[in-house]
């Protein structure tokens, strides 16, 4: 129907479940791909800072993990973020965040009966934490209500949302 209504360069009809039409995407989309020079070091991964990397690394555990509503007035703030070395000499990150939500009820769902929701999204966000960083981590996560901080500026340029 869209092809129909726009002159597109090319249709590629494909599926995401079984890999169908994926070759011919790519062999078209080869056909626009203009050889540059690297805008960034070859081993930058990223131009994010370590902090809003692990604050996000929380947040999308949050979101894999929690019912469709919740997760989206949901924000990560680091208290504290530093790389000390271990008792054997290795380092380990320290991550201190805390989790907020806008209501109180949303509160007990993200901590879970007995913090098994909270334990989750802590382990699976330390799991790539480490992954990412290349270290042990240390990981303590806090929960507290801040009502409707989604429409408050203070809040949103304390949250890092303040360029939106």
């Amino acid at each position: 129907a869209y092809a129909a209504e726009f002159d597109f360069a090319a249709v590629v009809p494909m599926s995401a479940k079984n890999g169908q039409g994926v070759d011919i995407l790519l062999s078209e989309a080869e056909k626009y791909t203009v050889e540059m020079p690297w805008l960034f070091p070859e081993d930058m991964i990223t131009d994010q800072p370590d902090r809003q990397i692990a604050a996000e690394i929380i947040r999308e555990k949050l979101l894999r993990s929690l019912a469709k509503e919740i997760p989206h007035g949901i924000a990560v703030e680091l208290e504290q973020f530093f790389e000390r070395d271990n008792k054997n000499g290795e380092p380990i990150i320290e991550v201190n965040a805390v989790i907020y939500c806008e209501k109180q009820s949303h509160k007990g769902v993200v901590i879970g009966k007995g913090g098994a929701m909270l334990k989750k999204v802590g382990t699976l966000a330390r799991e790539d934490i480490e992954e990412f960083f290349g270290c042990k981590c240390n990981l303590k996560l806090w929960v507290k209500v801040k009502a409707d901080w989604r429409n408050k500026d203070k809040a949103l340029k304390q949250f890092g949302y303040n360029d939106f």
